[in-house]
């Protein structure tokens, strides 16, 4: 990076705020001994615009004399462009009768295989565009992270994937308020110098320190390099894991059932509807008041279990009972394990599935034992507010 090369392109005046970050990042590339060699998918990247109106920043800043860029060729083969900027010696501004060479290549839409963007460069080892001392360097193209003991102070990371770490850092920085016009270097710098763990950390807890601030009321939101080099990340909390969505399973398969005796192992609903005034009457007669009592208990007691019961359609099962049904054993409908089931729901007024289906799925072993297992599986972990 050149320090006087950053100086001359933010003081540039006259141009779009796309040409101005494309200058910007140019700038940022730029080397005074080895030169400034970026690809356009790197300009693109970094200034976060497609490779088309990076190409277009750069005809017309071209066009307006503040850059320049000469082509390489290997045989029929290009390379890379080499930009020169109008603060350097020597510097010569295109004249529009230049020859279709000097255009910057793919700048007609070419792809990055046709054009060598891809291929290894060396600088001549002459020219005032070019003020390479040795031919064998590799030119620049990104800016250059200096390790930890250089004058910027940005630390090397040891085994890592640099490409992935950028990556990260743009997505971390990406619509942060206030921060789309400015340098991003000193920000990059910072968030080199982080740990792998807090970097996770910083681009995991972002829009939760985002909310914390919003919650706060805080009118001035810091520039990520302050979150890094502070390490702001840290005061928030950890943001909680979104929950599972229900999944949506049929009548009478397994996770249905599982959701069918978990709703009945809740506690009984009280807000019944009256009696009417024919029940009333029926009540005067101990058996049919049993019988009336138990029907209403079924109907009521557990609305979401009865509604099921009766509608037999697909429902939404929680994921958390996923796991408990997968033990659950096919059971015929006419066999007695059925009918010892359906005795143990009449006795406590649970509404019983009325189906055609010739098989359900039901925890192994007795229904009074079996529901008992099941229901101090589906209480493990929980409190006593949340216990069924």
């Amino acid at each position: 990076m050149s320090h006087e090369a950053t100086m001359w392109a933010v003081k540039i005046r006259g141009i779009s705020c796309t040409e101005a970050r494309v200058l910007w990042h140019l700038a940022d590339c730029h080397n005074p001994i080895y030169g400034c060699y970026p690809k356009q998918d790197y300009l693109a990247d970094a200034c976060e615009i497609d490779e088309r109106s990076v190409r277009r920043s750069l005809a017309s800043l071209r066009d307006k004399g503040l850059i320049n860029w000469t082509e390489a060729r290997e045989g029929k083969n290009r390379k890379a462009n080499r930009y020169s900027l109008a603060f350097e010696p020597g510097f010569r501004r295109a004249e529009p009768a230049e020859t279709p060479e000097n255009q910057p290549d793919n700048l007609s839409g070419s792809t990055a295989a046709s054009t060598g963007q891809d291929c290894t460069i060396e600088p001549d080892s002459g020219g005032a565009l070019n003020r390479t001392p040795e031919s064998s360097i590799e030119p620049v193209r990104e800016p250059v992270i200096e390790p930890v003991n250089s004058r910027e102070g940005a630390r090397e990371p040891d085994g890592e994937d640099r490409k992935a770490i950028e990556r990260a850092f743009w997505r971390t920085i990406k619509d942060w308020p206030g921060f789309a016009g400015m340098p991003k270097e000193q920000a990059k710098r910072e968030w080199f110098n982080l740990t792998a763990d807090e970097r996770e950390r910083a681009e995991r807890r972002r829009d939760a320190w985002f909310a914390m601030l919003k919650a706060q009321r805080k009118s001035h939101v810091p520039a990520p390099s302050t979150y890094f080099r502070e390490k702001l990340f840290d005061d928030v909390a950890e943001p909680k894991p979104e929950a599972a969505a229900p999944q949506m399973h049929n009548a009478m398969s397994r996770p249905w059932m599982a959701l069918l005796l978990s709703e009945v192992s809740k506690p009984m609903a009280t807000a019944w509807p009256a009696l009417t005034s024919f029940q009333q009457m029926q009540m005067r007669d101990a058996d049919k008041a049993r019988e009336i009592e138990r029907e209403r208990r079924a109907k009521y007691g557990w609305p979401k279990a009865a509604a099921m019961a009766a509608d037999m359609k697909p429902s939404l099962v929680p994921v958390h009972l996923l796991p408990l049904s997968e033990g659950f054993s096919a059971v015929h409908r006419d066999s007695g394990t059925a009918a010892r089931w359906q005795a143990m729901f009449e006795r406590h007024g649970w509404p019983w599935p009325s189906t055609k289906f010739d098989w359900l799925y039901l925890p192994p072993g007795e229904p009074e034992d079996a529901m008992a297992e099941f229901q101090m599986r589906l209480n493990e972990g929980k409190g006593n507010d949340d216990a069924a």
